[in-house]
C-alpha cells in the first residue's frame, strides 16, 4: 500500500535562505571547534565557498538550496561519526566533481593530494553504485575493495546516504523504493562493517519506512503504546545492577534502549510470531571505562554480577572479547 505524505511547501526567500545556510555553517564550526588547528578555519571556509559557488544554481527536490546537503553531510561526519577537518572539506566537495563544473584538478590544486584522492573515491563509489543496482553483491565487493585506500571515503559516503534517507520524503515513490532497497542491501551492511551500529540501525528503519510503510507504522505505534511500561521495566531491571557496579567501584554507564523497528520486524518474520511474542524488545547496555589491561577482566566481572542477579541463557552468549570483530568491536552479549 502506498502512503501519501504531506510535505510542507518550501517557501524561504533569498534573504532567509542565506540566514539558514549561515546558521548551519556556524553550527558546524562550533561542533568542529575542539579539532581546529591554526589555518583550519580558512581551509574550511575556502572549501565551503567553492562548494557553494559550484552548486549555486542547484536545488534539492524539496526546493531548498543544494548547499544545505553538503553542510548536513559534513555535520553528520563530525557529530555522529567523529571525523575531523579533512573529512569536513571532503564532505563539502563530495558532489562537486560529479555534478558541477569543478574538476578534480581544481580540488587538487586548492587542497592537495589527500583531499583530492578522497573526493575522487567518493565520485568512484557513486558511479559503481549507480551503474547497475541489480548487481548489489558485486557492487558491495567493489566498494569493500576501496576500504584499503582510505576508510574516510566509506564513512563520508555513509553520512551522505544517511542524510539522503532522512530527507527522502520529497522524492517520487519509485525513487524512494530504489534508494531504500540500495540502502538495505549495500549501505546498512557497510555501516555494520565499519562499526557504525547506530547509523546502520537508522538506515534500516528509514528504508523500512518506505519499503514496508504499513508494518513500519504498526510497529512504531506498538512501541509508542508500550513505552511507559517498557521504561518502568528497564529501570527496575537496571537498579540492582547499578547498585552492585557502584559498590564494585567500576567506571561505567548503564542504560536501556528499544530494539530497532527493523530488527523487531525481522524477528517477527523469522519466528512467525506477533509483536507481543517478541521477548527482546529492548537491550540493556553497560559501557565500561577501564584501563586497557583490565578491560577484559572487568567485562567478565560485570557479566558475573549480571548473571548473579538474573538467570543467563548460555546458548545466547556472544563473546567478542576473546575474538574481537574485524572492525575492533569488543563486547559480551548475553
Amino acid at each position: 500500500m502506498e502512503t501519501i505524505v504531506d510535505i510542507p511547501k518550501y517557501n524561504l526567500n533569498e534573504e532567509e535562505e542565506k540566514k539558514e545556510i549561515l546558521r548551519h555553517y556556524r553550527a558546524l564550526l562550533r561542533t568542529l571547534k575542539p579539532k581546529l588547528k591554526p589555518g583550519d578555519k580558512e581551509l574550511i571556509r575556502t572549501a565551503f565557498e567553492m562548494a557553494a559557488d559550484a552548486h549555486r544554481t542547484m536545488r534539492r527536490k524539496s526546493g531548498e538550496p543544494y548547499i544545505l546537503h553538503p553542510l548536513a553531510v559534513a555535520m553528520i561526519c563530525v557529530e555522529e561519526i567523529g571525523l575531523g577537518v579533512r573529512s569536513t572539506i571532503c564532505a563539502f566537495l563530495h558532489d562537486t566533481v560529479e555534478d558541477t563544473d569543478l574538476t578534480l584538478g581544481d580540488v587538487q590544486r586548492e587542497f592537495g593530494d589527500e583531499i583530492s584522492k578522497i573526493v575522487h573515491g567518493l565520485t568512484k563509489i557513486s558511479n559503481v553504485l549507480d551503474a547497475n543496482t541489480s548487481q548489489q553483491a558485486e557492487n558491495f565487493k567493489k566498494i569493500l575493495l576501496t576500504l584499503t585506500d582510505d576508510p574516510r571515503v566509506i564513512l563520508i559516503k555513509l553520512a551522505d546516504r544517511l542524510h539522503n534517507m532522512r530527507t527522502l520524503d520529497s522524492m517520487k515513490r519509485e525513487k524512494q523504493l530504489k534508494i531504500s532497497s540500495e540502502t538495505v542491501y549495500v549501505y546498512a551492511p557497510l555501516a555494520h562493517r565499519m562499526g557504525l551500529y547506530n547509523i546502520k540501525t537508522e538506515l534500516e528503519d528509514l528504508a523500512m519506512k518506505y519499503m514496508e510503510p504499513d508494518s513500519f507504522k504498526y510497529l512504531a505505534q506498538k512501541l509508542q503504546d508500550t513505552k511507559r511500561e517498557r521504561t518502568r521495566y528497564i529501570n527496575d531491571f537496571i537498579r540492582p545492577i547499578n547498585e552492585k557496579l557502584e559498590l564494585g567501584r567500576f567506571n561505567f554507564e548503564i542504560y536501556g534502549r528499544p530494539k530497532s523497528i527493523h530488527s523487531i520486524w525481522n524477528k517477527m518474520k523469522k519466528k512467525g510470531v506477533a509483536f507481543e511474542e517478541v521477548y527482546d524488545l529492548f537491550a540493556i547496555r553497560v559501557i565500561l571505562d577501564s584501563p586497557p589491561e583490565k578491560e577484559k577482566e572487568d567485562c567478565w566481572k560485570v557479566y558475573s554480577i549480571i548473571t548473579d542477579e538474573y538467570t543467563p541463557a548460555p546458548e545466547r552468549l556472544r563473546d567478542w572479547l576473546s575474538n574481537p570483530k574485524n572492525n575492533g568491536y569488543e563486547a559480551l552479549h548475553t
